[in-house]
C-alpha cells in the first residue's frame, strides 16, 4: 500500500513542475494551411481484439484524412494503466490522449494532468450525454473527460443449471445464496468470490451488498464505512459464498480470472456487465443460449430495484500533449455515427451508447446479439441509469478513486480468510487503514 501511495504523492507532489513548464500553451494549432499536423500518442484499455481492431481504424481513416497527423496507439490493462500514468506523470511519460476510470479522472484533475472537452462535447452535443456521466469528469463548472461508452453491474446466471434444479431466477441475497449453494455440484460452482490483491473485485461484491442496504462504503463525510452493521452482514455473506460455493483460489483471483470461470461455464452465477455474452461467445460457444443476467438481488423481495455501480468508460486529453487540437479532432470522429455503432458492435451489450441517438437506429438494432439479448440490454441499461461509480453516490472524489485502487478491502478478506482473522477486528483495520490513506492526500 506504502508503494501505491506514494505513486499517488508524488503525482500531486511532481505535477507543479510539470504544470509550470507546460503552461496555458496547449501547442500548436492547425497549420498556416488549416491542417492538423503533429504526432499524438493515444493509451487505451480496449485489450479485447475486436475493440482494438475497431479504434485502429478509426485512427487509420483520421490519419489518411488528415495526411499530416500521425496517431501513435499503446494498449494496457486497467491495473497496468493506472500504474503506467501515476508514475510517469512527474516525469512526463503520459499520452497525448487515453482512456481511464472515473476514478482515475479525479486524481487527474487534482494533478491538473488533462484539459477541458467542453468543445469536444459540445461539438458531438452536450444534450445527448447523461448528465451524470459529465459530471464524474465536472470540476467548477468544466468538464476533463467526456464517455465513450457505458455499462453496469448486473447479475448473470445459468438459465439451463437453474431449470434443472427448478429454481427461480433469485430475487434475495437470502435467495441467492441458497440457489448458489443448491448448484455447488459436478465440477460446477455456484458463484466465486474474487479477492485479489491489485484489483478491485471484493470491494466491487461488497459495494453490492452495501448499496443493496441503502448505504455506500463511503459516508456522507467520505469515509471509509467498513463497520456499519450493513457492511459488516455484507462482510459476513462473502465470506459465506466463498467457504459454501466458490473455488478456494479465488482468495487471489483479479477480474479475468473470476471472468473466465464463468465464460467456461465453471459457475452457476456470476456479477459482471454485458461484456459475459462475448466472453461465453469466445470461450463456450454451446453456452451462449443459457445465459441470461437479472438485476442485483436485493435484501427483501419487495425493495425496489436499484443499481450498485455504472461505468461510464471517460476519455481525456492529457495537459502535456503539445497537439490538443488533433486529440480533440479525433475523439469527435469516434462518436460519428457509423464508426460509433461500429465501435459499439465489436462488443454488442457489452457496451451501451453513452449518447442519445444511437441505440434507436436501424444499424444499432440490427445487430444479432443485440437482438437475441434484448431483455440483458434492458436489464443493463436499467442499471446504469439507476447507479455511479463506485463511492461516487457522493459526487467525483479522490476518496472514491482511492476506494477502488488500494486493494484495502481485497487485503481485508485475505486476511480473514487466511488467517482466520475475527470480521470485526479486520473491518475495523481496514477502515482506520483506509482513512490514513484518505488523509495523506488532503
Amino acid at each position: 500500500m506504502k508503494k501505491k501511495m506514494l505513486s499517488v504523492l508524488l503525482t500531486v507532489l511532481m505535477v507543479v513542475s510539470m504544470a509550470a513548464g507546460c503552461g496555458k500553451d496547449s501547442g500548436s494549432k492547425k497549420s498556416s494551411d488549416g491542417e492538423l499536423k503533429g504526432e499524438i500518442t493515444f493509451w487505451h484499455s480496449f485489450t479485447q481484439g475486436a475493440r482494438m481492431d475497431v479504434i485502429q481504424k478509426a485512427a487509420d481513416k483520421f490519419m489518411e484524412d488528415n495526411p499530416g497527423v500521425k496517431i501513435t496507439i499503446e494498449t494496457f490493462s486497467w491495473g497496468d494503466f493506472y500504474t503506467k500514468w501515476t508514475t510517469g506523470l512527474a516525469s512526463g511519460n503520459v499520452p497525448d490522449m487515453s482512456t481511464a476510470l472515473p476514478g482515475h479522472v479525479v486524481e487527474m484533475m487534482d494533478a491538473e494532468a488533462v484539459v477541458s472537452v467542453d468543445d469536444v462535447i459540445d461539438n458531438i452535443g452536450r444534450d445527448r450525454f447523461a448528465e451524470a456521466a459529465l459530471s464524474e469528469g465536472e470540476r467548477d463548472g468544466e468538464c476533463y473527460s467526456l464517455p465513450l461508452y457505458s455499462h453496469a453491474q448486473v447479475m448473470w446466471y445459468r438459465t439451463d443449471l437453474l431449470e434443472q434444479a427448478n429454481l427461480e431466477v433469485p430475487a434475495t441475497w437470502e435467495e441467492f445464496a441458497a440457489a448458489a449453494k443448491a448448484l455447488t455440484k459436478d465440477d460446477v460452482f455456484g458463484c466465486s468470490f474474487p479477492c485479489g490483491s491489485g484489483d478491485l473485485m471484493a470491494t466491487r461484491f461488497l459495494n453490492f451488498y452495501v448499496r443493496s442496504g441503502g448505504e455506500s462504503l463511503l459516508t456522507d463525510d467520505l469515509k471509509a464505512n467498513l463497520t456499519s452493521d450493513i457492511a459488516i452482514e455484507g462482510i459476513k455473506y462473502w465470506l459465506d459464498i466463498y467457504e459454501n460455493c466458490s473455488p478456494k483460489d479465488s482468495v487471489n483471483y483479479a477480474v479475468l480470472d473470476q471472468a473466465n470461470l464463468f465464460y467456461q461455464g465453471k459457475t452457476a452465477f456470476d456479477f459482471n456487465s454485458g461484456f459475459h455474452i462475448s466472453g461465453v461467445e469466445t470461450n463456450s460457444p454451446d453456452l451462449v443460449d443459457s445465459i441470461d443476467c437479472a438485476p442485483l438481488p436485493r435484501l427483501n423481495k419487495d425493495d425496489p430495484v436499484y443499481g450498485a455501480e455504472t461505468s461510464n468508460i471517460p476519455m481525456v486529453v492529457w495537459s502535456k500533449s503539445k497537439h490538443p487540437e488533433i486529440c480533440k479532432a479525433f475523439i469527435e470522429t469516434l462518436y460519428e455515427d457509423d464508426t460509433y455503432t461500429e465501435f459499439l458492435a465489436a462488443t454488442p451489450v457489452g457496451m451501451l451508447p453513452s449518447i442519445t441517438g444511437i441505440s434507436d437506429t436501424e444499424k444499432y438494432q440490427s445487430n444479432e446479439t443485440v437482438q437475441k439479448f434484448a431483455n440483458a440490454e434492458q436489464v443493463i441499461s436499467e442499471a446504469v441509469g439507476l447507479s455511479t461509480a463506485i463511492g461516487f453516490e457522493h459526487g467525483p472524489s479522490v476518496e472514491a478513486g482511492l476506494l477502488t485502487s488500494q486493494s484495502i478491502i481485497e487485503e481485508m478478506f485475505q486476511d480473514i480468510i487466511t488467517n482466520g482473522t475475527d470480521v470485526e477486528k479486520a473491518a475495523k483495520a481496514a477502515e482506520e487503514k483506509m482513512n490514513e490513506v484518505f488523509e495523506s492526500v488532503q
